[in-house]
């Protein structure tokens, strides 16, 4: 991976992630402070915390892929540490889902006239699961190139002993 290419990238994290945590304290502020009074058309304040806690889970894949981008610079990525990473960013991917499906059996009530747009926001939730199983299968072929790293190592480790 080139220098620019991790540059633009954790520029880019960096600008989503202070985007977030801005988020997140306005929509705290917001929930602490009691400033927006509910007019009863949505739950407020449930949808408030969900949504912080929503974002919490974007943060969460942000940092991960931030610390396999340094083992990637490091050349580092393939060994058994790169696997916590992933798995974090697997479950933040299903938190996301399931913190998406809790925002869908909120606003389900309202949806009572056109219940499509409920199936809509299921399917939305469903569709991010399967990027889970995506990176579930990234994880399991970056297991595959860490064993043959292993035994290409194991293989040189040999070949110098014979010379």
């Amino acid at each position: 991976m080139g220098k620019l290419t991790v540059r633009a990238l954790r520029a880019v994290l960096v600008v989503v992630l202070s985007g977030t945590v801005f988020v997140q304290a306005l929509m705290l502020w917001a929930l602490i402070s009691g400033n927006d009074p509910e007019d009863g058309s949505l739950p407020l304040t449930p949808l408030r915390v969900i949504t912080i806690l929503g974002i919490g889970t974007a943060q969460v894949a942000m940092v991960c892929v931030w610390r396999l981008v340094t083992m990637v610079r490091r050349g580092t990525v393939f060994s058994h540490a790169a696997f916590r990473y992933l798995d974090a960013i697997i479950g933040a991917i299903v938190a996301a889902a399931l913190v998406w499906f809790a925002v869908t059996a909120l606003s389900a009530p309202g949806q009572r006239d056109d219940p499509g747009v409920t199936v809509i926001m299921g399917g939305v939730g469903l569709a991010v699961l399967g990027v889970a199983l995506i990176v579930l299968v990234l994880r399991m072929l970056l297991a595959q190139a860490v064993a043959r790293h292993v035994e290409a190592a194991e293989m040189q480790a040999e070949l110098d002993e014979v010379i």
